[in-house]
């Protein structure tokens, strides 16, 4: 479908005024007419162009690049570069430029609100009309009485008809220009001559979208209907998963019934002098208790006669790990000291506890000495 682009003049900026004339494009044909008729007869698609008179255009280094933090950090980074206060303004922010920085468009919520509030639906892009023109020069183009001036430099301003190539030409080669006939340019100008610039613009295809945030077009109620082949194709794939589910369920009752009965068999094998099953989960949980309480005396009661040596202060000694045998009645800790000094001070003491002591062979390490013990037994 034909996207219909309507430009605004820079009389918009003085105000909100339906009966002000606008130019519209629609298939390579520019027409002028009152903004509120043209809003009467827009269907489709289509883009609206705000005067750069009414955008404030700045280039910016923000502290971060992921997307999620960029918008946060938009108005500390402008607000320096604004007359009014930030928090009137609409912030867009645009492509980053070679050097780093962000090109960042802001402009006055309460008056685009306004402008917008006259279309009977939002457009499906917001642009401004110097920044439509290409990257691959500067470009001056005469349009509404006034130089737009954008392209190469990161700046993009409205220029009067004196001073636009003067200014232009302090700002990067190559020069080009696009302007109707019967305007002139100095020599050195590489020149576009367009019966209607309007419509040479229309075909462009730069320049930031600032329908962000706030802004960003919704989807029309409407619109769901080009999603019903789709929920209908949903609601076969969840009729087919509801199936699965069912299918699956049946499979896993009866391998849970399978399992029962293998745990039934295991229990009896490892206990068979308990022939009575009640509560085989309970009675699995009374057997295993019984076996770590029987574990945890003995840890508890080595731990209790070590603890003394290995938690002294003066000796600094780390243990990295700790094993317990049940079956041979011994704790074998994996323990680093400051020096062999400190680790023969902990022997001694264990021993002049009371408990049997072996000392592994120790190495030396970047942080001290590391050495296996292994107390009881």
């Amino acid at each position: 479908m034909t996207e219909t682009w309507v430009f605004l003049p820079p009389a918009a900026v003085w105000g909100v005024d339906p009966q002000l004339d606008v130019h519209w494009v629609r298939d390579g044909v520019c027409r002028s007419e009152p903004f509120e008729d043209v809003c009467a007869v827009l269907h489709g698609p289509w883009r609206l162009i705000l005067p750069v008179e009414a955008v404030t255009s700045c280039s910016v280094q923000l502290p971060t690049q992921k997307k999620r933090w960029l918008r946060k950090a938009l108005p500390f980074a402008v607000e320096e570069w604004l007359a009014e206060d930030i928090e009137h303004m609409h912030l867009a922010l645009g492509a980053p430029l070679a050097d780093g920085r962000h090109r960042v468009f802001a402009v006055r919520r309460d008056w685009l609100s306004d402008w917008l509030a006259l279309c009977a639906e939002p457009p499906g892009q917001i642009r401004v009309d110097a920044d439509l023109l290409p990257e691959d020069a500067t470009w001056l183009c005469w349009l509404d009485g006034r130089w737009l001036l954008g392209g190469l430099p990161p700046t993009r301003l409205a220029l009067s008809k004196e001073d636009g190539p003067e200014l232009a030409k302090q700002c990067p080669e190559p020069l080009r220009a696009c302007v109707p006939q019967g305007i002139s340019l100095p020599a050195g100008w590489e020149s576009l001559y367009e019966q209607d610039p309007h419509v040479w613009l229309s075909r462009q295809a730069g320049g930031c979208n600032l329908a962000q945030g706030e802004f960003a077009v919704q989807e029309h109620a409407h619109a769901g209907r080009r999603w019903l082949p789709v929920f209908g194709a949903l609601g076969v794939c969840l009729l087919l998963q509801w199936g699965f589910n069912l299918a699956q369920g049946w499979q896993l009752q009866r391998a849970g019934e399978d399992i029962a009965r293998a745990s039934s068999q295991l229990y009896q094998e490892l206990f068979p002098d308990d022939r009575k099953l009640i509560n085989l989960r309970q009675q699995f949980d009374q057997h295993l208790a019984g076996s770590a309480n029987t574990t945890g005396e003995g840890l508890l009661g080595l731990l209790g006669q070590a603890s003394g040596a290995l938690l002294d202060e003066s000796v600094q000694l780390r243990v990295q790990q700790l094993d317990f045998s049940a079956a041979r009645g011994d704790l074998a800790l994996q323990v680093q000291a400051p020096s062999f000094e400190a680790l023969e001070r902990v022997r001694e003491r264990l021993i002049d506890a009371g408990l049997a002591v072996q000392l592994g062979s120790a190495s030396r390490e970047a942080e001290g000495v590391s050495a296996r013990l292994v107390i009881g037994g």
